[in-house]
């Protein structure tokens, strides 16, 4: 379950997402994100969905690898789904007991496992696609406009950023600490719900010790290194926008377009 986790993940490949300009990438997944939630529609969700198969097409990386990443929101997305069923009021459609699956709660709860699952698998696309390094750049300059306001962009975006690679590096950490204490008689796996996450307090300690003599390993490296936050950083590689980038952006509208008319069109 842990190594199915891909969010923060990178995944080398040689694609044209790969080589687009972070900030095309941070503004299309957010573009994106929105566009799940002010386009109430099962036709424009199927818009989305050609988009969306054309993107991880496009991006080369694997679909399996994806669908992986979608294991670990498995138990929330039910959990989800089961709330929306039951707990919303409409035209009754079957009774379960004291239960009612109402015609409008079945269409949040479908509506609501579509979103989700779009935009763990979008965002993973983006994360995967882009390097650590290329995330920082992309945030930082998209974010530059704050800097008037006195607020630290570099140094927030390189916050986000490693808090968004080490996820890997923590369900690695946390897979080693589990094997290690089942050779040693720990069982992760009888029980309840709750004996289970009872089981899963051991490892915790080991786990928040690691982090913190990671996190004091970075630090200490970074500074060694003589980093002293953004201002008068140069870039090795600035960001410069190219023809694909552009053309990203027209798939962009292309798209929004295509979601609003499905929209109007077919309606819910």
């Amino acid at each position: 379950m842990i190594r199915d986790i891909t969010i923060g993940q990178y995944y080398p490949a040689d694609s044209v997402i790969h080589r687009l300009d972070p900030r095309t990438k941070l503004v299309g997944t957010m573009v994106f994100i929105v566009s799940l939630f002010l386009f109430r529609s099962f036709a424009a969700y199927a818009v989305a969905l050609v988009f969306l198969a054309g993107v991880i097409r496009t991006s080369k990386v694997p679909f399996k690898f994806l669908v992986r990443g979608m294991k670990s929101i498995l138990v929330l997305l039910m959990i989800t789904v089961v709330f929306n069923l039951f707990m919303i009021q409409g035209k009754p459609l079957l009774h379960i007991w004291r239960l009612t699956v109402t015609e409008e709660g079945l269409l949040t709860a479908a509506f609501m496992a579509i979103r989700l699952s779009f935009l763990i698998i979008g965002s993973s696309v983006m994360t995967l696609t882009t390097t650590p390094n290329q995330l920082t750049d992309g945030l930082e300059k998209g974010l530059r406009p704050l800097n008037r306001l006195h607020v630290p962009v570099h140094e927030v975006a390189m916050m986000m950023s490693i808090a968004l690679r080490f996820i890997p590096i923590l369900l690695e950490e946390t897979d080693k600490i589990m094997k290690a204490q089942t050779a040693r008689g720990a069982d992760f796996e009888e029980g309840g719900l709750i004996q289970k996450a009872k089981s899963m307090v051991p490892p915790l300690v080991p786990l928040f010790i690691s982090a913190f003599r990671r996190a004091n390993d970075l630090a200490m490296a970074m500074e060694a290194r003589g980093y002293h936050g953004g201002e008068g950083r140069t870039k090795m590689r600035p960001l410069k926008y190219e023809r694909r980038d552009h053309a990203a952006y027209l798939t962009l509208v292309v798209y929004l377009m295509a979601m609003l008319a499905a929209k109007w069109i077919f309606g819910f």
